[in-house]
């Protein structure tokens, strides 16, 4: 067994944990939680840009030393939050410096080339995409690994950047298996919207933003006339609040959809499973996502699921082993994929079978899974032992 860390020796510079909980957030406090596991008694250096505190509840061992950016104006916590990144690594010298954002990476690069501590940047998608800025390609190459959550986004960074194919290592997503299983139909839901168990449902959860409408939900309205053809009581949940809801309303009702489609807004936690669970399909053709947890957490919950083919749903449903891959641009290819898939004929037997379906994505991407993987990955820099 390896020597455990000393305290201060790995430093982790991450965006945000705790106030806002997306994909990037809750695969980086699984990283945490896995390294918390694993070195339970290693002392961590834990800078936080964006976050004000941490909840009570989470990481509280003495040997954790958080150090927040949120609580400044937001026109000085960049200011603040790289004084913090240069001052913790001159005062802990670490042996080892974890980037959660390829946006903290150059200045990794600056520490490296000061001090000589090697360090590690995570890439999840369009962050990572058609790279521009010199000093970020620069951190890059320089940097001692690259975690990717997908293959996909592995293979752009190859081509666009002719990365070392061995620099680039895969730490997929992973999701709660406990949190999200099979059930029927939830009767609250049917009788909050008004809908029979028998009716086949499309259901999406995604931020509604004007920066995410790569997303595809607005496809999948498009492609409802034609779904609705063939299967004349179809209806659409849209799980999700933004400042694109406007848009979409706009074009629900020109589209005369209002019947077919509903806006459920924002979907607390204690509901999600209970969501995936009202449907019949899992629908999010996106073209821009770095992996999308939502997918897993459709699959766990047994559920025919769609995704986008040229993204990271490629990953998250194994090159359509696990679901079904669509141009997302498409909008006659994705209404035809849904109305196989709602009328039993798609041809891929396992989407119709909910507890192989979900089986396959834990033995995939479960979280035992995930934490064998990142011990394996960086247990030379961490000195997690195997």
């Amino acid at each position: 067994m390896q020597k455990l860390l000393k305290k201060g020796t790995l430093n982790l510079w991450f965006p945000n944990l705790f106030e806002f909980k997306g994909g990037i957030q809750v695969y980086l406090q699984n990283i945490l939680e896995t390294i918390q596991e694993r070195l339970p008694n290693s002392s961590l250096w834990i800078l936080d840009k964006l976050d004000k505190d941490k909840p009570k509840d989470k990481f509280n061992s003495n040997n954790y030393s958080f150090f927040f950016s949120g609580h400044l104006p937001k026109y000085l916590r960049t200011q603040h939050f790289a004084f913090n990144l240069i001052k913790t690594a001159i005062l802990s010298q670490p042996k080892f410096i974890l980037c959660g954002h390829i946006n903290f990476a150059p200045v990794a690069l600056l520490i490296r080339r000061l001090t000589g501590i090697p360090y590690g940047v995570i890439v999840y998608g369009v962050d990572a995409w058609e790279i521009q800025n010199k000093w970020q390609i620069k951190a890059l190459h320089a940097a001692e690994i690259v975690i990717s959550i997908s293959m996909y986004t592995r293979d752009r960074l190859i081509n666009e950047q002719n990365l070392p194919t061995d620099k680039i290592k895969i730490l997929p997503v992973t999701f709660d298996e406990n949190r999200f299983q099979p059930s029927s139909k939830p009767k609250y839901l049917l009788e909050r919207y008004g809908l029979r168990s028998n009716q086949p449902i499309i259901f999406t959860v995604t931020r509604l933003s004007s920066e995410d409408g790569y997303k595809g939900y607005d496809k999948i309205i498009q492609a409802l006339p034609k779904i609705k053809s063939q299967i004349p009581d179809v209806h659409y949940i849209l799980g999700g609040k933004g400042d694109d809801q406007p848009r979409i309303e706009q074009l629900i009702a020109q589209l005369n959809l209002q019947d077919s489609v509903t806006l459920a807004g924002f979907i607390p936690d204690s509901e999600l499973c209970d969501f995936y669970n009202l449907c019949d399909v899992f629908a999010m053709p996106s073209r821009g996502e770095g992996f999308g947890i939502v997918y897993l957490e459709a699959l766990a919950c047994g559920k025919p699921t769609v995704g986008g083919n040229q993204d990271g749903a490629i990953d998250a449903l194994c090159q359509g082993e696990l679901g079904a891959l669509v141009d997302p641009l498409d909008v006659n290819a994705i209404a035809q994929t849904l109305i196989q898939i709602l009328q039993g004929t798609y041809p891929n037997p396992l989407i119709y079978q909910p507890d192989a379906l979900r089986q396959k994505a834990i033995d995939k991407f479960g979280f035992e899974q995930f934490k064998q993987t990142l011990t394996k990955l960086m247990h030379h820099f961490f000195a997690i032992p195997e």
